[in-house]
């Protein structure tokens, strides 16, 4: 599986989701921009999108709720210990209050991977994120224990970015 993204004005995002009707595109909004998300087992629609490989997934995408996209910039080195971290699967997230779908992406044009989660608003994410279950996922956040001190994974820190379903008054 493979998700593919685009960012423009929400006009042009949505007039492109109208054309691609049957593909099930998922738009969102955020900063000023609006995202509009292509999963799919074979190509983009897209001209120029990003380009990402579904690693581990979980749910289904919505086009309801609150989207948390954590930027993750990767050494080559740190891929396959970056990815064993997530192969666990999702139990203490998946069971969270207002917990919709988890994507695992690999990039293919870059080193950023994203680790995105959809939740019903935003507050059952800062629920998650103040959570016992959350602290207990994130302890190894170095992840020494899987790639030992020599190893680096991060090429750069990593950076948070959000969307919702329903675009700002003032976007």
């Amino acid at each position: 599986m493979y998700m593919y993204l685009t960012t423009g004005t929400s006009d042009f995002m949505k007039k492109l989701q109208e054309r691609h009707a049957d593909k099930g595109m998922v738009l969102m909004h955020g900063g000023g921009q609006s995202l509009l998300v292509h999963e799919t087992e074979g190509k983009s629609v897209f001209q120029t999108p990003r380009r990402y490989e579904v690693v581990s997934s979980f749910g289904k995408l919505t086009d309801e709720g609150y989207f948390v996209f954590n930027n993750v910039p990767v050494t080559d080195e740190g891929r396959p210990v970056f990815e064993h971290r997530f192969s666990g699967g999702g139990g203490r997230i998946e069971s969270q209050q207002g917990f919709i779908a988890f994507r695992l992406l690999r990039p293919l044009d870059s080193d950023t991977y994203i680790v995105l989660t959809e939740w019903e608003d935003a507050s059952d994410f800062d629920r998650w994120k103040h959570s016992p279950a959350f602290k207990e996922s994130h302890q190894s956040t170095d992840m020494k224990e899987f790639a030992g001190n020599t190893t680096h994974i991060f090429s750069s820190a990593s950076y948070i970015t959000t969307y919702t379903a329903k675009p700002d008054e003032d976007e």
